[in-house]
């Protein structure tokens, strides 16, 4: 199921674009260059190719050092949980 953020992107085409542009912007500065280029660096050393089902998961704490994980586990653990009504 997509994410929240995910399907007003969808409906919201004028807003996408936005996002996009703005996301573009950053991937050029010299943060966002770093960060891409570590992920980039950490997927080669564990030989994961484009495609793979499993994702670059970063050690706490690191940048450099990782282990192959399950796509879904690795992105499910970065989501804030909802607290629920009582």
């Amino acid at each position: 199921m997509a994410s929240r953020t995910s399907r007003y992107y969808k409906k919201n085409e004028a807003a996408r674009k936005r996002r996009l542009k703005q996301q573009s912007r950053y991937q050029k500065t010299k943060k966002g260059s770093a960060i891409k280029k570590a992920a980039n660096k950490l997927r080669r050393k564990l030989k994961l190719k484009v495609g793979d089902k499993r994702d670059a998961a970063h050690y706490k704490g690191s940048k450099t050092k990782g282990r192959p994980q399950s796509r879904s586990k690795n992105r499910a653990r970065l989501k804030i949980k909802k607290r629920k009504k009582k």
